[in-house]
């Protein structure tokens, strides 16, 4: 599995999940936004696909909001940090 320099997939899902958790359960971030934000929390815990498939699912839907006009910059930041952490996932062979 994950070496000792590595974090394991379920240390990287939950780093992920406290991010898009946070957005989802700020009042200060627009609705859909934080509707987004759990969505792609819940797809991490989604048994059907393998964690890559699982992350790639995340990241697209993080992806739409991007360019969302009434992204708060400090939102926007979370989102880049928890699109950095997907992609070690998504490019990590299982």
């Amino acid at each position: 599995m994950a070496g000792t320099i590595d974090q394991s997939w379920e240390e990287r899902r939950q780093n992920v999940v406290q991010i898009l958790e946070s957005i989802a359960n700020d009042v200060s971030t627009p609705r859909n936004i934080r509707r987004v934000a759990k969505a792609a929390a819940d797809a991490l815990f989604d048994e059907r696909y393998k964690p890559a498939v699982r992350a790639a699912n995340a990241i697209e839907m993080i992806e739409e909001i991007m360019n969302d006009p009434n992204l708060p910059v400090f939102t926007r930041t979370q989102l880049w940090m928890a699109i950095s952490i997907l992609e070690t996932i998504r490019s990590s062979p299982d």
